[in-house]
């Protein structure tokens, strides 16, 4: 007598069902990297069958898509995290650091995220879209918290005048995002701290280059280490504080 399917057996819903496959991909990517995300590898490590792939999401590519999402509603969890104190430059530095952790703890996964590898490895050669269209709903809600952080920023007075903090916000996410690109990569492996000596720098310069002054700026980096620190002080104390 044939078994039925994995998932009529555990009678799972179509959201639990894609839930379990994103899941599983997401998982692969971190331990195989880009090249086993197949519908059969998939679907075993999600125990449901390898048509579930197809009839729940469509196809590979709306299963990336669905991964892609997950990992932009996960950053902007992570800028969440920080919360708005009453210095809005720490929390820029503060938004830097946890897009970083974000992509140390799943490098495949932001490599997809931003369009640097495919399913079959990496550098994607087709053009990359461009416009508001081309970004999902979970990429610009990540983005928009970032620009909400910049738009307090702007209100500070501690830079000049008339900035736009979407521009501001545009100019972060290159610095911090051109930082995790080449540290994942390999490339500051001259540097004994590259987020100490090459990430912070780079962010205090911007900051100054906006208007702000180095001393300024440099406070708040300290404060945005401080409340780092604790943070990680109290993750490890409780594990199930963070998120």
């Amino acid at each position: 007598m044939p078994s039925p399917d994995k998932e009529a057996t555990v009678r799972l819903t179509s959201e639990q069902i894609i839930e379990r496959l994103v899941d599983a991909a997401t998982t692969l990517l971190a331990e195989a990297g880009p090249s086993e995300i197949k519908a059969r590898s998939v679907a075993e490590a999600a125990q449901v069958s390898t048509m579930s792939v197809y009839y729940h999401l469509g196809g590979l590519p709306e299963l990336l898509q669905a991964v892609v999402d997950r990992g932009f509603r996960d950053l902007a969890l992570a800028f969440e995290s920080v919360p708005a104190s009453d210095d809005p430059a720490a929390d820029l530095f503060g938004i830097a650091l946890a897009c970083r952790q974000l992509a140390q703890a799943n490098p495949h996964l932001y490599d997809l995220m931003f369009g640097l590898a495919t399913r079959r490895g990496y550098r994607q050669l087709r053009p990359a879209r461009s416009g508001a269209a081309a970004q999902s709903e979970a990429f610009r809600t990540a983005y928009s918290l970032l620009v909400g952080r910049c738009a307090r920023f702007v209100g500070s007075g501690r830079i000049r005048g008339g900035e736009n903090p979407e521009v501001i916000a545009t100019q972060l996410w290159s610095c911090v995002h051109g930082f995790v690109t080449l540290e994942l990569g390999g490339h500051f492996a001259q540097f004994p701290d590259p987020v100490a000596q090459v990430l912070q720098p780079t962010m205090v310069n911007l900051l100054v280059g906006l208007g702000d002054t180095a001393e300024s700026a440099q406070s708040s980096l300290v404060n945005a280490l401080l409340a780092n620190s604790r943070e990680s002080d109290r993750s490890a104390a409780d594990p199930q504080a963070r998120g």
